[in-house]
């Protein structure tokens, strides 16, 4: 069986830059056997299949299936436009493990309506976690936790965030899902920094986590009081996240550009 596959830079309408990911189109929903082996053959951090029967859209690393893939969507939705199956006015929308999505297409903006997941505070973390990510209690402003697992930590100094270099290793010699790291950003252009650890699904660092922004977004929101923000996410590759919170959903807004069209042979 012979695949259409595509590679897209989410979240940049640079090459190179931003985060790949890959898509893959069919008529009928494939084997999530057969899913799994094809992201871990893509060794991108997700996979998107959408299947048109159903609209049904599932996400992949090279472990795992997730429940929600900001940047795997935002593909999706450039890679459907290519092809023309976009609905008028650029809309559609996808059943998911989070819900029905819709997403809608508008010249070269891409926006996503997501759920918001603010996140809680904890009390603490502990001194082992925060060695493995080159950190002390010291460098951190609040801590709290995101969808039931994963470490929320705000950073006293973007400088601390950029220059971070977690042992990786060491994060997964402890139970984990996935930590995000942000700092309130002194540009002009920009409100916060982040990034986003989780090597507990094969994913060391994620180049830019669009559902991360459902918990940024409202932690952010709250502390400068406003409801419109611009995220950067510090990573080597790096990319732009725009962001409107509307009650208890969120806008996630960005480009994308497909780098890669290819078959795959399964």
């Amino acid at each position: 069986m012979k695949l259409d596959i595509y590679q897209v830079n989410a979240f940049t309408a640079e090459p190179f830059k931003g985060n790949p990911a890959g898509v893959c189109v069919t008529q009928q929903p494939l084997p999530a056997s057969l899913m799994l082996n094809i992201a871990k053959e893509m060794a991108i951090s997700e996979t998107a299949f959408l299947s048109l029967s159903d609209n049904r859209l599932r996400w992949f690393t090279p472990q795992v299936e997730v429940a929600l893939c900001g940047h795997g969507t935002l593909a999706t939705v450039n890679v459907l436009d290519e092809l023309g199956l976009l609905g008028e006015g650029g809309e559609f929308t996808f059943q998911t493990l989070s819900g029905e999505l819709s997403a809608q297409k508008s010249g070269a903006r891409i926006s996503m309506d997501f759920p918001l997941y603010p996140p809680l505070p904890r009390a603490s973390i502990s001194v082992e976690r925060l060695a493995a990510l080159g950190l002390s209690s010291d460098d951190i402003e609040f801590v709290g936790e995101v969808e039931g697992g994963k470490d929320f930590l705000v950073l006293k100094h973007e400088d601390s965030l950029h220059h971070l270099r977690p042992n990786f290793n060491a994060l997964l010699e402890s139970d984990g899902r996935a930590v995000i790291a942000t700092a309130q950003s002194s540009r002009s252009d920009v409100d916060f920094i982040a990034r986003y650890f989780a090597p507990w699904v094969g994913v060391n660092e994620d180049p830019v986590t669009g559902s991360a922004y459902c918990a940024l977004a409202p932690y952010w929101a709250e502390k400068l009081g406003k409801c419109s923000l611009v995220g950067y996410q510090d990573s080597e590759r790096g990319g732009y996240v725009g962001m409107m919170v509307k009650g208890e959903r969120i806008e996630l807004c960005g480009q994308a550009m497909t780098l890669i069209r290819g078959t795959i042979d399964v």
